[in-house]
C-alpha cells in the first residue's frame, strides 16, 4: 500500500495502459493467453481496471471482447470479462469524486457499448480495501453494475485488512469474493449460507509475504473455494498447476480439492457452471490430457507439469 500511495503499483500500470493502443494491448493479451492455454486453462477471467477513467476502461473491455470473439481463431482460451473501474482512485481525484464518475459516467457509457456489442462484460469488481474503496462506495458501485448493467458480482475483498467483504457479498448476493486473507468467521458462515465462492489467490501471499487465506477453514465450513493465478503486474503467474501446488503445500488443500477449485468451482465463480468446469452431457468439451499414470502429477511436478495436450470445445488446440 505504501508503493500504491506513492503512485507506483496500479498507478504505474495505469499510465502505460492509457498510453497503449487497442492493438498493442490485444497483442500482449493474446501472447499471455497462449501461455495460459499451454498450462491447461481453456476459460479465463479478464479484467479492466488499469484505466481509472471512462475511455481507457472501455478500451480494455473492447480488447477483451475482441479477443474473446476470435478466441478459437487466435488459439487462446475463452474469456469472461470483468469490469474493474473501481480498482483504485486516480491521483488527481478522491474517493467520492471518482465514485461519482463511475456511477454517472462510466456505467452509463458501458451500457451503451454493451447494447452495441462493442464490449461484453458479465461481471463487476471493486477493490474493497482500506484507503482504496471503502464499504459504502464499494456497495454503490457493485449495486450499480448489478442493477443497471446486469453484471454478476465478483470482487476483491478482505485482502490486506478485515473489511467485512464477505458480509457485503452476502448482502449483495455476489458470485464470489477474491482474496479473503482476512475474512471473518461470521463472513465464512454467511458465504457458506449462500454458496458464495471464495476465489483464493496464493500467488498474492507468496509474492507479498503475507499470511495465506484460511482455505482449510473455509472448505471445512462449506464455502466453495476457487483457485486462480491473480495474474497481474505484481504476480506474473500464468500457471494454474503452480497455483494448485502452492495451495496444497501452503494452504493444506488436498489434491482433489485443488482440482475442483480450478474447474467446477472456478466456473461457478464467473457464472459459467452450466456450461464449463466438468465433462458432462450438454457442457463445452474442454479437458487437459496428462502424460502420466496419475493425474495428480499435474500438481506434483512443480515446474514442468506433464500436460501433453489441451482440448477446447472438442478440438485439440495445443499439443507437445
Amino acid at each position: 500500500m505504501d508503493i500504491h500511495k506513492m503512485g507506483g503499483g496500479i498507478g504505474f500500470t495505469v499510465r502505460h495502459t492509457r498510453e497503449s493502443s487497442e492493438d498493442e494491448l490485444l497483442d500482449l493479451l493474446v501472447k499471455r493467453c497462449k501461455t495460459m492455454l499451454k498450462n491447461g486453462s481453456t476459460l479465463i477471467e479478464g479484467k479492466s481496471g488499469y484505466g481509472l477513467e471512462t475511455e481507457t476502461e472501455i478500451k480494455m473491455l473492447k480488447v477483451l471482447h475482441r479477443a474473446n470473439k476470435k478466441h478459437i481463431e487466435l488459439g487462446i482460451p475463452e474469456i469472461v470479462s470483468n469490469y474493474l473501474g473501481g480498482h483504485s482512485v486516480p491521483k488527481d481525484s478522491n474517493l467520492q469524486a471518482y465514485t461519482k464518475q463511475i456511477l454517472e459516467e462510466q456505467v452509463p457509457a458501458l451500457a451503451k457499448m454493451i447494447e452495441k456489442d462493442e464490449i461484453g462484460p458479465t461481471l463487476i469488481d471493486v477493490f474493497h480495501e482500506k484507503g482504496v474503496f471503502e464499504t459504502e462506495e464499494t456497495r454503490q458501485v457493485l449495486k450499480a453494475g448489478k442493477e443497471q448493467l446486469g453484471l454478476g458480482i465478483n470482487f476483491h475483498g478482505d485482502e490486506l485488512n478485515p473489511m467485512g467483504s464477505a458480509e457485503l457479498a452476502h448482502e449483495l448476493d455476489a458470485l464470489a469474493v477474491s482474496h479473503c486473507e482476512h475474512v471473518s468467521d461470521k463472513g465464512i458462515e454467511l458465504m457458506a449460507e449462500k454458496n458464495i465462492c471464495a476465489s483464493l489467490l496464493p500467488t498474492t501471499a507468496y509474492i507479498l509475504r503475507i499470511a495465506y487465506p484460511p482455505a482449510r477453514k473455509m472448505i471445512d465450513n462449506g464455502v466453495p473455494v476457487v483457485l486462480s493465478t491473480d495474474y497481474n503486474p505484481n504476480a506474473h503467474c500464468m500457471s494454474l498447476p503452480f497455483v494448485m501446488h502452492l495451495s496444497c503445500v501452503n494452504m493444506r488443500m488436498t489434491l482433489n480439492e485443488a482440482l475442483v477449485a480450478c474447474t467446477l468451482n472456478a466456473a461457478a465463480s464467473i457464472g459459467k457452471s452450466a456450461t464449463h468446469g466438468s465433462l458432462a452431457v450438454g457442457k463445452v468439451g474442454d479437458c487437459v490430457i496428462v502424460d502420466s499414470k496419475n493425474w495428480e502429477h499435474i500438481i506434483y511436478e512443480l515446474c514442468d507439469p506433464p500436460i501433453s495436450a489441451v482440448i477446447m470445445n472438442g478440438s485439440v488446440v495445443y499439443s507437445k
